[in-house]
Order: C-alpha cells, then structure tokens, then sequence
C-alpha cells in the first residue's frame, strides 16, 4: 500500500471516523456487530412496497462520508425510496473483494452481513423485493460488483463509480446483472487503464477491458452503442444482453477519483472531480429500468 495513502487513512479512520461515522442500526451477522446508517423519507408509507438503495463507501472512508458525497438522500426524498449505508470492517474500513470462486467463510463475511441486513430491513419496512439496488465508490464499487454477483438473485441492478475490481468476472457463476459504471481517466488510485492500486497494493485490470468482458459475461452484443457526450464524459452501452443484463459506461476525461456531481474530495488526493453529470441521479434512472426479473 502506497505509504502517503495509508498514513492518510489512518488519520481518516482513526481521528475522523468517532466523529462522523454517524450509524443508527446495528445487527449480528455471523457472531460479529455490524452497523450502518439508514435514510426513510418522511413520506414512506407501510402500506406501499418501497425499493431499496444500498450505497456502498470506498476504502478509509464511512457510511456517513458515502451519504454526503453521493447525495442519495436527495433523490430519495424525491423518488420516495430507503437508502442505507452499511458500514465496512478493519481499520482502515473495507470491504473484502476476492476471487469470486473463493468460498472462504472469511472472504464472504462482507456478503453475508449484506444479506443479513436486507433480511432485517425486509422485517422492517415494506420493501419492493423487485427493487433492491446496490452501489459504490472504489472498493466499494468493488464490492456492489461482488453483491450483484453472490447476490444475483436479490439484487436487481448495480452501479459503481471508480470500482477496484481485483478479480474475474468471468468466474461469478450467476444470471446477468445490469450495470451502470462510471471511471475518471485521470484516477490516481484505481488506475484507468489498470496497473497497481496505490491504496491496496492490487494489481487491477484496464477499465475498459474489465466493463467489456463484463458485457461479454452478462452475454451483450458485442459492439456498444456510443451515447451522447456530456462535458467531458462519454459513454457506450451494452444492449441485447441476455435477462435484460444492460451494461453502460461512462468514461470522464480527466476525471479522478471521486463521485461525479457529487461532494468534493481533496484535489490532491483523487484528482478532479466532474460535475457535467450527477452520477446518482444517472444510477437511479438506470435502476429503474431494471427491476429484478419475475423468474427470480
């Protein structure tokens, strides 16, 4: 791990973290207590199946940094939706994002605590079981990939906006997951072109690759078709995917690693940050044009 990284995460994790990691839900999963926080718009009613969005934050950072950059609350008092934001493990947080083929009780805790909390929001409120959603930024755009796989049976669409992906999608073994995606050119941390992560020291694939053999997986035509540009970011989309499995991907020239039309973060530590898009309100009209498919 690049050692300015890391000293800056520690400082994240270790000073910020007691103040502003905000959580107010808590569960057992697997012996162990996991927390997040939870956003329900004032006007949720029990009476009304309601989707769910579940925002993923990146390495070092915490549920409530991921609420303030994405900005999902927003839409989700306008749209009438549940947000929640779980929380990672170890110090720094993290997500565990390995080979999907591994069956290790370890590597898959993260997934299960996921699970788990679905379970627990589903006894809660009255959820669209049609309508669940998942999301993230860096590792943990990662790990929304990881979900969408090990999870494929109740997650209906993922997106994820500078993802580290340090495994195979070939190897996921599930039905095809529709996908929005979001990378900045100018990354410095999960490099665009791929290269070795200066957070965890993976050694990651080119972008473009990886969303391609992803498109291939969930069985796309093979040539996208090339949307219009905004600003500075252009887009392609994967269509005739097999169970409706759309992949787009937005490239922003120039773009760091941050979450495009959302909060800023330290310039000279994720570079750039573009506002010609909102990438949330991008993800959350993706989404719903996917609905889990009846079959499931």
């Amino acid at each position: 791990m690049n050692n300015r990284f890391f000293r800056l995460a520690l400082r994240l994790s270790g000073l910020l973290l007691p103040l502003v990691n905000r959580t107010n839900g808590t569960l057992v999963s697997q012996g162990k207590r996991r927390s997040y926080l939870l956003y329900v718009p004032e006007t949720y009613s029990p009476d009304t199946p309601t989707p769910l969005v579940i925002s993923l934050h990146g390495f070092a950072e915490w549920p409530a940094h991921q609420m303030q950059i994405s900005h999902w609350n927003d839409l989700a008092r306008q749209y009438g939706f549940i947000v929640v934001y779980p929380c990672g493990t170890q110090v720094p947080l993290r997500w565990r994002i390995y080979d999907f083929s591994d069956n290790d009780t370890d590597l898959l805790e993260d997934v299960t605590f996921i699970s788990d909390l679905i379970n627990k929001l589903e006894t809660e409120y009255n959820l669209d079981r049609t309508r669940i959603y998942v999301n993230g930024l860096s590792n943990g755009g990662g790990m929304a990939i990881t979900l969408s796989c090990k999870l494929s049976k109740r997650i209906a669409a993922v997106g994820s906006v500078s993802g580290a992906y340090p495994f195979l999608v070939s190897k996921c073994q599930s039905r095809p997951v529709p996908a929005i995606l979001f990378h900045g050119t100018g990354d410095p941390i999960v490099p665009y072109l791929g290269g070795q992560a200066s957070a965890s020291g993976f050694s990651l694939p080119s972008i473009p690759d990886w969303v391609t053999d992803f498109a291939q997986y969930n069985s796309c035509a093979n040539e996208p078709t090339k949307l219009p540009d905004i600003g500075a970011v252009h887009g392609i989309q994967f269509t005739d995917c097999g169970q409706n499995g759309d992949v787009v991907f937005y490239t922003i020239e120039g773009g760091g690693h941050s979450w495009p039309g959302g909060g800023s973060l330290p310039r000279s530590i994720v570079g750039n940050s573009n506002h010609d898009i909102n990438a949330t309100k991008m993800m959350w009209d993706f989404f719903c044009q996917h609905p889990l498919p009846e079959d499931e």
